[in-house]
């Protein structure tokens, strides 16, 4: 499997402005800055995108393990706040939280923690970032 996007910017950093489309053609031309990124201009950016594919990527993977443990979930609600900014390396993503909600009928405490441990470790963008990841579950 291979899924690709591009981006192009125009300009100088603080000036100028770019665009990005995925290959699926759900994104298209969207528009990105400087002040959407580092200031709260509206608009997306960068780590508002790793957030969202960080939450559903998890969500799955969460499911995933609950079916291992012969566990069918009502739902899994996640969300992810990355948290962006500047060390003695430059600009990076320092953490990513992952607040969840999930309601498994009938199921025990102990197994849905374990399902969720594993999927924090385990699903792909967890282990494609490089950076801190702490989960608060809820079980509903």
């Amino acid at each position: 499997m291979q899924r690709k996007a591009n981006a192009q910017w125009n300009g100088d950093l603080k000036g100028g402005k770019g665009t990005f489309s995925v290959g699926s053609g759900v994104f298209k031309d969207l528009p990105y800055s400087f002040g959407r990124r580092f200031g709260d201009d509206p608009g997306t950016n960068p780590e508002e995108l790793i957030a969202a594919a960080h939450a559903s990527c998890f969500s799955m993977a969460f499911s995933g393990d609950l079916g291992k443990a012969n566990l069918t979930p009502d739902y899994v609600k996640t969300e992810c706040t990355i948290t962006f900014g500047k060390t003695d390396k430059g600009f990076a993503i320092i953490e990513s939280h992952l607040t969840t909600h999930v309601k498994v009928p009938g199921g025990d405490k102990a197994a849905i923690e374990k399902a969720a441990a594993d999927a924090k470790a385990g699903c792909p963008i967890s282990r494609a970032l490089n950076t801190k990841i702490t989960l608060d579950l809820h079980i509903d």
